[in-house]
């Protein structure tokens, strides 16, 4: 989402990691509720609102719903979209589409962030490899995470395994500190170089959020100021979750109970 970050880190204690927990683990049912409803025939406005419905159901409500004027409860970003793609009625998901479906439900107070994309029916080898490539690029990403580690550690290994298949890595949207603020310090480039960056401490929760694209990591922005495309209108695939950083290594905060 379009942000206004805080530029301090600030270091969760152990009960609003725990609300975070709750939040995450919520956000991922979320996602696990939308998934059958993925197909062909169905509307982004469908999912929108399903996920509304569900949300308000479960006693939360959703973060970007309003977020600096954006107008719908998720994001939903098809095939050549990057991020933040506004559902609407008209959008209707084919065969062979790419969707990444983007949630942050908040629940007492605190956010849980976490997308997917999905492959809508079937789908070539290549747009296969595609969204396999990009999932195994979050695994990575958070591999990286642990006390002491930098945050290029982070970007580099994500960027190191998009390119070997001859992909490319978005550079204008990146990760994000979260928690009771949708997004705070400190940003997570999916790109970069080891070494470099601000050291990880226990504590700290962010999003990692990969976005790979089929061809050129250039974008372009759609005339509604939100949607962010392509240069090439290639395809783009993405996958998030949120994190923090344990006495040990990493907790993945978007897992479902």
């Amino acid at each position: 989402m379009k942000t206004e970050r805080t530029e301090t880190i600030v270091i969760l204690s152990q009960r609003e990691i725990e609300k975070m927990r709750r939040a995450g683990q919520l956000a991922a049912k979320l996602l696990q509720y939308l998934e059958p409803l993925v197909k062909p025939g169905v509307t982004t406005l469908q999912l929108n609102d399903a996920a509304e419905r569900w949300t308000k159901a479960h006693g939360a409500k959703s973060a970007p719903l309003g977020y600096k004027g954006y107008p719908k409860s998720i994001c939903t970003s098809v095939n050549e979209v990057i991020c933040h793609g506004i559902p609407n009625a008209k959008q209707v998901l084919r065969d062979g589409d790419i969707i990444n479906i983007d949630v942050t439900p908040i629940l007492d107070g605190y956010h849980g962030d976490t997308s997917k994309t999905f492959i809508v029916g079937n789908a070539s080898p290549k747009v296969k490899q595609l969204v396999e490539v990009t999932e195994e690029c979050l695994r990575l990403g958070i591999a990286e995470v642990k006390p002491g580690a930098k945050i290029g550690d982070i970007g580099a290994a994500i960027q190191e395994y998009a390119e070997s298949y001859g992909f490319s890595v978005v550079r204008d949207f990146v990760g994000h500190g979260i928690s009771n603020i949708f997004h705070t310090a400190p940003d997570i480039p999916h790109y970069g170089i080891r070494g470099k960056g601000k050291r990880l401490r226990p504590g700290m929760v962010f999003t990692i959020e990969p976005m790979i694209n089929e061809g050129t990591w250039e974008f372009e922005m759609l005339g509604d100021g939100w949607t962010a495309v392509t240069s090439d209108r290639k395809l783009s695939a993405q996958f998030e979750h949120t994190l923090a950083v344990t006495e040990d290594g990493v907790e993945i905060l978007t897992l479902s109970a």
